[in-house]
């Protein structure tokens, strides 16, 4: 038994598991009372915490696609791998894996963390990001203002590679170690943007 399968973080475990990571997912969008069954699922991520089971995983994972980028962002590598076919994820298509290289941050559980959707916008900022996002959700932004007392926390950021030309803002949803991201641009967009420098 290698090391991702002691670890319950192989390819075929991870798949294995995606159903009830998506309950979870269904769960905290039916809280926020968001409705993305229209919007593109663009993709999925892992998180893991050590180097080496991250070598293992990113060369166990190639096979299903295809390396899109492997770009340093907020000081370290991270992996964006387009599926040859994309993986059915509850009602969503999704077409890439993100897997970040581990950073100085310990997370408390390994596996899917996250996915992100895209809800078209020409923001450059994140608060104007922000503002389309509460104008196409008003169940959201009806109890905007209580999602920290539920105990959802909520983050504003614009992370960027080092040759990206396309702005895009991010609001992540985080609740019961799974999060739910937001933002104007697909990952194929932006890496497409960065390799037209």
């Amino acid at each position: 038994m290698n090391n991702l399968e002691v670890q319950s973080l192989s390819s075929e475990h991870l798949l294995h598991s995606l159903p009830v990571f998506m309950k979870k997912i269904d769960g905290l969008i039916n809280e926020l009372g968001i409705e993305l069954e229209h919007y593109q699922a663009d993709h999925i991520a892992i998180r893991i915490n050590d180097l080496q089971t991250a070598k293992e995983s990113h060369q166990q994972w190639l096979p299903l696609g295809r390396e899109w980028s492997n770009a340093v962002i907020n000081g370290r590598p991270i992996i964006i791998l387009g599926f040859h076919t994309p993986i059915k994820a509850g009602k969503w298509d999704i077409e890439s894996l993100e897997l970040p290289y581990p950073g100085e941050k310990q997370y408390s559980q390994q596996g899917w963390e996250h996915i992100e959707w895209v809800v078209p916008s020409t923001a450059f900022t994140v608060e104007t990001f922000l503002d389309d996002v509460l104008t196409k959700f008003p169940k959201l932004e009806e109890q905007w203002s209580e999602l920290e007392k539920k105990g959802i926390k909520v983050k504003l950021s614009s992370p960027q590679g080092a040759n990206e030309r396309l702005s895009n803002p991010t609001i992540a949803f985080k609740k019961n170690g799974v999060c739910i991201k937001l933002h104007p641009h697909s990952l194929k967009r932006v890496i497409e943007s960065e390799q037209q420098s």
